[in-house]
């Protein structure tokens, strides 16, 4: 009764370890949005429009390569400076990334299925949406996505998957900057346009026939 009652415990704490290591993880991402500091935050978008760009020119091979050997370059060189210097002050400091090398970087297998059930419950309601708009359970829904899925032909000729990943990156990095500084007007906006499109959306539904009308829930 005991090692069951303590079994439980561990894994409670395991899992509340796990789930508040997603939230620090989820935390550092939101802070690295909205420029809570612009250091890393500006080291971040660079790396990242970096390696975006690097794709779009170069292999994914090349860039992997050409970034692992960039990051050996700079650690090689500053564990010899260390080395060098210890040397000749006769110091006794040790291996300079000694503090990194002793921190604990592995994955816990609660963390792994934690994830994994994220994933599932996202997959799921990904699996219900996709077959309840393509078997045209709601027609207007089914038209909505028939307009997007149309819309997006035009972009796909225009540009490519790493094309749209870069602009993705510089919307990810940058909005948040001018939805701070620009929010009543935004927010107007967004709210006008969502009101003229609901009332779009409201006029097609009334011209459709009352057996394909979307039923209001009672």
């Amino acid at each position: 009764m005991a090692d069951s009652t303590s079994s439980s415990t561990d894994s409670s704490s395991s899992n509340n370890s796990s789930s508040s290591s997603l939230r620090e993880l989820t935390h550092a991402a939101l802070q690295l949005v909205h420029w809570k500091e612009p250091k890393k935050s500006a080291g971040a978008f660079g790396l990242s429009l970096l390696v975006l760009v690097s794709v779009a020119t170069l292999s994914v091979i090349s860039v992997v390569s050409y970034l692992l050997l960039a990051c050996l370059c700079v650690t090689i060189t500053f564990r010899v400076y260390k080395s060098v210097i210890q040397a000749i002050q006769k110091s006794d400091e040790g291996h300079p990334f000694r503090s990194v090398l002793e921190r604990d970087i592995a994955i816990s297998s609660e963390s792994i299925q934690q994830l994994a059930n994220q994933c599932l419950i996202h997959l799921n309601w990904f699996t219900s949406k996709t077959r309840r708009l393509l078997l045209v359970e709601d027609l207007v829904d089914s038209l909505k996505l028939a307009a997007v899925m149309w819309l997006m032909t035009y972009i796909g000729a225009v540009f490519n998957g790493i094309t749209i990943l870069i602009l993705a990156d510089v919307i990810f990095f940058t909005t948040p900057l001018i939805y701070q500084r620009k929010k009543a007007q935004i927010d107007r906006f967004v709210e006008s346009v969502w009101s003229r499109l609901e009332e779009s959306v409201q006029k097609l539904q009334d011209r459709l026939p009352g057996a394909v009308k979307r039923t209001k829930p009672e």
